[in-house]
Order: structure tokens, then C-alpha cells, then sequence
């Protein structure tokens, strides 16, 4: 992820992160999540919506061809769990999608796209403890901003130091026909 190493002040609109750069960044974490879970036994993935769903598929299959494992991978609403509910109660619900047999016992790595503040990873465990007691929690992310404002950290990581006024914009094929990371000023689209 050399691209990223050196953020630069105004550059909106930059592709950060190119289709096989996130192809690598994944392969990378995959590995990664093998090695601490000593072969991904009991492990489940956990995508938090929009864009961490697709990327724990992948994540998912990565390890299946590494290591022959069907890992069960699903989805995770935080939507309910999140602090700025009242500041913005207009939210779309996602939908949670626990593969069987639950989370109890398991460990659970959440997967979402970017980490910035920390408040959608806390919400993140509040949802999983309405659902079960995971042996181990765990995090994935492929962007990993800084800025944080609760005590949270990625297990496992792509990295792209920011500015706070820059907007981290991830695309995903599954979701937005095409894979990159963008660095912009302002809102994401």
C-alpha cells in the first residue's frame, strides 16, 4: 500500500487504492487472520453494512482457497446500537445475517471498510452482544484513517494516514461496479 504512504494536502479525488492493491491488501489480511487463529478453526466473519459485507466474502473465500476451510461469513446491523441515533434518526436498517450455530464460543472478526472514529466498530460490539458471548472479537479493516475518538484498534489492517478534512471513499464492485480507494474533500457521495 506504498500508494497511500505519504498524504498530501489537496488531493481531492486521488485513487489511493487501485483494483489490485485492495486484491493484495485482502490476501495480506487473510493470511493474517490464519496465522492468529492458528488455521481458521471457529472462526467467523462478520461484514458490518454497506461495504464490509462484501469485503468478509471475500475474506471468506481468500481463506477457503488458502486453506480448503468453508468459513462462515454474515452480516452485522449496528444500526440500532449506533450514539448519533438522535442526532441523525433517519437511517436505513441493514440486516443481520448470523451464519448457524450462532456466535457463542466462536471468534468473531468484524470486518467494515474504513476505521476513523471508533463509534461504528463500538456499535459493532453492542450488536454482537445482543447476540451471543464470542469466545474472541476481533477487527478487520482495509482503511484505517487514525483520528480516533474511542480506544479501538484494527487486528487487521490496510493503512492510509488522513487529514480530518479528507473523506476516505471506498468502492466496491459488489456495491459500486468498481474496486479503488479515494481520498476527497467534503461528504462521500
Amino acid at each position: 500500500m506504498c500508494a497511500a504512504s505519504n498524504p498530501v494536502a489537496g488531493r481531492d479525488g486521488l485513487a489511493v487504492l487501485d483494483a489490485e492493491e485492495i486484491r493484495r491488501a485482502l490476501t495480506r489480511i487473510a493470511h493474517e487472520i490464519l496465522e492468529r487463529t492458528h488455521g481458521g478453526d471457529g472462526v467467523i466473519l462478520l461484514g458490518i453494512p454497506t461495504r464490509g459485507v462484501p469485503l468478509a466474502r471475500r475474506l471468506a473465500a481468500r481463506i477457503g482457497e488458502f486453506e480448503g476451510l468453508d468459513v462462515p461469513c454474515g452480516s452485522l446491523d449496528v444500526t440500532m446500537h449506533r450514539d448519533d441515533l438522535r442526532l441523525h434518526p433517519a437511517r436505513a436498517l441493514g440486516r443481520t445475517d448470523l451464519p448457524p450455530g450462532g456466535v457463542d464460543g466462536k471468534t468473531v472478526v468484524l470486518v467494515d471498510d474504513v476505521l476513523y472514529s471508533g463509534r461504528t466498530v463500538r456499535a459493532g460490539l453492542d450488536a454482537l452482544n445482543d447476540l451471543g458471548r464470542p469466545r474472541a472479537v476481533q477487527l478487520a479493516v482495509l482503511v484505517d484513517r487514525g483520528h480516533r475518538e474511542l480506544p479501538i484498534r484494527a487486528d487487521y489492517v490496510g493503512n492510509l494516514p488522513t487529514s480530518q478534512r479528507e473523506v476516505v471513499h471506498v468502492l466496491l464492485t459488489e456495491v459500486d461496479g468498481q474496486d479503488s480507494v479515494m481520498i476527497g474533500e467534503g461528504r462521500r457521495p
